[in-house]
């Protein structure tokens, strides 16, 4: 480890630089390799992991040594290097699980034993994390006062931190930012929570929308708040009371009318059918014929 040290900050070659970007919860391949073709004793090259400003160590491949008592706790069990690939020039480090704070820059130092402790290879790979904001959530606008409106945007658990737009829908030009107040604030995830407050003079009718941008995923999130005349109110419009009471009555007097209609019907029915079977009966006693009589010649 003292070794470690000592060789980070006394070699001084030229050193390749990269960037990679990460979703926080992913896993990343932060890449450190020779060219394709190259291989290496396992027992001759010393490989280092560490962050550049803080100097966390990260990893390492030290010969005939598996001890990684020395690695920093934020890593352990979560960056790896492969025997195989190593063996083939490829010292690329696999980090699991990636969290907010690894968003940094990480030096991948290779040295041969053989050549003097000789920099083979030296690369600077920048992480860059990210992770998606929930969608906004654009309250419901109150009025403080009689010539002023306030609506209130919130958004949580994303990364980097976020840019806060409030728009003029009606045209899509943005509004000044003097009239907003934004909260941005790491939750317990070293996530950013944003809560941002619109101030915003009174008028009969308003079509504002809360943008919130996350630069590092090219990502703008919008949501709409659009109000009418009676500001301050329920977007959801409810009948009258007084009204749904009328149709109510309305509808069971037809269906009354209806009942009585039905009622009047079948006693007519009723009764035509009884007279046709009084007029039936009439008719065939009527036709009878009369029983002959005995003894008639």
């Amino acid at each position: 480890p003292g070794l470690l040290l000592l060789l980070f900050s006394s070699l001084r070659a030229d050193t390749q630089e990269k960037e990679v970007r990460a979703m926080v919860g992913s896993d990343v391949e932060l890449s450190c390799a020779c060219p394709e073709g190259s291989r290496f004793d396992l027992n001759d090259v010393y490989v280092y992991w560490q962050t550049s400003e803080s100097k966390t160590v990260v990893t390492y491949h030290i010969p005939q040594n598996s001890s990684l008592d020395n690695v920093d706790s934020h890593y352990r069990n979560r960056a790896l290097m492969s025997p195989a690939g190593m063996q083939r020039g490829d010292f690329s480090l696999r980090l699991f699980n990636v969290t907010p704070q690894d968003e940094q820059k990480f030096h991948c130092l290779v040295l041969s034993q053989s050549l003097g402790f000789q920099e083979v290879l030296s690369v600077v790979v920048t992480l860059h994390v990210a992770a998606n904001f929930s969608v906004p959530v654009v309250s419901t606008p109150h009025s403080p006062s009689q010539d002023e409106l306030t609506f209130t945007c919130t958004s949580i658990n994303g990364y980097p931190r976020p840019n806060v737009y409030w728009i003029n829908k009606t045209d899509n030009s943005l509004l000044d930012q003097a009239l907003q107040n934004d909260t941005v604030f790491l939750n317990t995830r070293g996530l950013y929570d944003v809560v941002s407050v619109l101030r915003i003079a009174r008028t009969p009718s308003l079509n504002i929308g809360c943008c919130i941008e996350n630069v590092l995923l090219r990502q703008n999130l919008t949501v709409g708040s659009q109000t009418g005349n009676n500001i301050g109110e329920r977007d959801k419009i409810t009948e009258n009371p007084v009204s749904t009471r009328e149709k109510t009555e309305v509808t069971w007097s037809i269906l009354a009318v209806l009942c009585l209609l039905v009622a009047v019907a079948v006693a007519i029915g009723w009764v035509c059918r009884d007279r046709w079977l009084r007029r039936s009966y009439a008719g065939v006693w009527a036709v009878r014929p009369e029983p002959e009589l005995a003894g008639h010649v």
